[in-house]
């Protein structure tokens, strides 16, 4: 069957049948669509990402430890 064919035997159905059709071709299209896979693959490496390190330069922040230390024992006490 050709596609000139299936159109013609489509436009020869009554509207409610049509309507039904293309309900019927938006539920394939739903259940077989096809997932594109990511355009650039994920790094999951942290020690990657410009976040880490950000604040190496801050001369006011050398003994943050000691600091996060104290608050996490004065808050969770």
């Amino acid at each position: 069957m050709t596609q000139q064919d299936l159109l013609n035997e489509f436009l020869s159905l009554p509207v409610e049948a049509q309507r039904q059709v293309i309900d019927f071709i938006a539920f394939l299209r739903q259940r077989y669509a096809v997932v594109e896979p990511a355009k650039e693959p994920v790094d999951d490496n942290l020690a990657n990402d410009s976040f880490i390190g950000m604040w190496r330069d801050r001369q006011d922040l050398t003994d943050s430890t000691a600091w996060v230390r104290s608050v996490r024992e004065n808050e969770w006490s």
